[in-house]
């Protein structure tokens, strides 16, 4: 028989709570065909999603441990079941067209993973994860909220988002130190932004890293911006905005060779 125990290294935090795994697995569109589970673990979300005899189903496990609980536990999921870093792997070439993306998220790493969802936008149609609560809210918050920030701006550029629901430490083994919670990414109509993605992340991240200036200071190390929204701070910008002002930024940058 195999045993898991939780890794500190890896975040793990193993959901022992089965009407919070069928909730999770409940959240994903009816619509969805193609699903990509990370993290696994000891399969308790696995367990309702098998269930749903999607048309392909796949589940990333770093975990050399989990990965053995789960082919001894779930041979069902037989090839579908890859031992990889999903970090380091191309996900998009796993399927062919449109995914979604699900999972209990190891919480040191839930950042990277939604930054490996923008990158494959064009696939990824929908992604419903576990989350600490502060990192949940600050993706979900609108523009004038103190947790808006980086995620919030980049996710809801190609993503509406909603917070589906608040989980208590005590469904998990061992319980993390912090309220967990979670939500739903679902790919919106935007097919251009309207301006380079490249440099929109780098404006939006040169404008956050420094938040409380004002965008006339916060963008000095890209170039000397006096716009409309030069008095304004980044909390306070939509995408809309965020797009605009990118393509001015990069009529500066242009002009004076600052990057």
């Amino acid at each position: 028989m195999y045993e898991v125990r939780a890794k500190k290294h890896l975040g793990q935090h193993f959901l022992k709570d089965e009407n919070i795994a069928s909730r999770i697995a409940e959240s994903l569109s009816p619509s969805a065909k193609q699903v990509l589970e990370v993290g696994p673990g000891t399969g308790v979300l696995t367990k309702y999603l098998l269930k749903k005899n999607f048309d392909k189903f796949v589940a990333v496990e770093i975990d050399r441990e989990s990965a053995a609980f789960l082919r001894a536990n779930y041979p069902q999921l037989g090839d579908g079941l890859i031992e990889a870093d999903m970090l380091r792997m191309d996900i998009a070439g796993l399927f062919e067209g449109q995914f979604s993306v699900i999972g209990n998220f190891p919480y040191n790493i839930s950042s990277q993973i939604l930054f490996r969802v923008l990158e494959n936008h064009d696939q990824v149609n929908e992604a419903v994860g576990m989350f600490q609560k502060e990192v949940a809210v600050r993706i979900a918050a609108p523009p004038g909220k103190k947790d808006y920030g980086i995620l919030s701006v980049l996710l809801q550029a190609w993503y509406d988002i909603e917070y589906l629901f608040t989980v208590d430490p005590s469904v998990f083994s061992p319980p993390p130190k912090v309220q967990s919670a979670v939500i739903r990414l679902q790919r919106n109509n935007t097919t251009d932004l309207g301006c380079s993605e490249k440099l929109l992340l780098q404006v939006v991240k040169t404008a956050f890293n420094q938040r409380r200036k004002t965008l006339h200071n916060a963008l000095k190390p890209l170039g000397d911006y006096n716009g409309e929204f030069a008095g304004k701070r980044a909390e306070q910008l939509s995408v809309a905005q965020f797009v605009s002002l990118t393509n001015v930024m990069e009529d500066i940058i242009a002009s004076t060779g600052t990057v």
